[in-house]
């Protein structure tokens, strides 16, 4: 798989200089739009260990990371082709700025496909973001394809809890700005929070989620990926 826009995501940035081009690239965000035709959704997931430190009780994020991404083909969520590397983090481990740390080894293992995903589910954060370009965003315009972000926590916002049943939904706001929507994916179970990514709705980000989730709180996508980033851990394998 070619990558349209590598150059928005360099391998080594100071932190400062990766603040500005987050702000940057935030205005490059495209957060409407549908995806036609779609049929190949690919899931990404990014694994490390977290390694004690020195301090009392401290501890630092490996340099080690282990990528995946996996493609499933709609609606029967069958896996398609998938892609795994090891790599090491040029990167240093800072909340609000992973997408630095993580989409490099990401392009590695998008560039081993033989097939491009229509669209891309990422486990994080997509503008519900304090600078509004969470990985799936950042990842969305290096790709230039439609990402979505299904994260399993909150970043920033207010909400109010969704109802019980799946598919029960309530917006997830900061301030005045609908920045995401906090989704039930199985009844009775904690919600998800689904934003933007790039070049896709809220609506059609929310409806994606929940076709890719027929039976467990997390969208298939990131199961699958997040699977084949622990064997990949458990198997000890070492980057090239």
């Amino acid at each position: 798989m070619n990558i349209t826009h590598p150059e928005l995501a360099p391998s080594r940035l100071e932190y400062h200089a990766a603040v500005a081009l987050q702000q940057r690239l935030r205005a490059l965000v495209v957060p409407s739009g549908e995806v036609r035709s779609l049929r190949l959704v690919a899931g990404v997931d990014v694994s490390y260990d977290f390694v004690p430190t020195r301090f009392s009780k401290g501890k630092k994020a490996s340099e080690l990371l282990y990528a995946a991404v996996v493609v499933l083909e709609l609606p029967s969520l069958r896996v398609v082709e998938s892609a795994g590397v090891a790599s090491r983090a040029k990167f240093p481990y800072a909340p609000g700025l992973l997408s630095f740390r993580e989409i490099p080894p990401l392009l590695e293992a998008f560039r081993k496909l033989r097939v491009t995903p229509d669209a891309v589910l990422a486990d994080g954060q997509g503008i519900a973001h304090p600078r509004r370009c969470g990985l799936a965003s950042h990842l969305g315009l290096v790709l230039d394809l439609p990402t979505i972000g299904c994260a399993k926590s909150r970043l920033i916002g207010e909400y109010r809890k969704p109802g019980q049943r799946r598919g029960s939904a309530s917006n997830l706001r900061d301030g005045g700005e609908i920045i995401g929507r906090v989704v039930r994916t199985r009844d009775s179970v904690a919600p998800v929070f689904v934003s933007v990514g790039h070049k896709i709705s809220l609506d059609a980000a929310v409806a994606l989620v929940l076709e890719c989730t027929p039976c467990f709180r997390l969208p298939e996508t990131t199961r699958q990926a997040h699977i084949l980033v622990n064997q990949m851990r458990s198997k000890g394998e070492s980057c090239a």
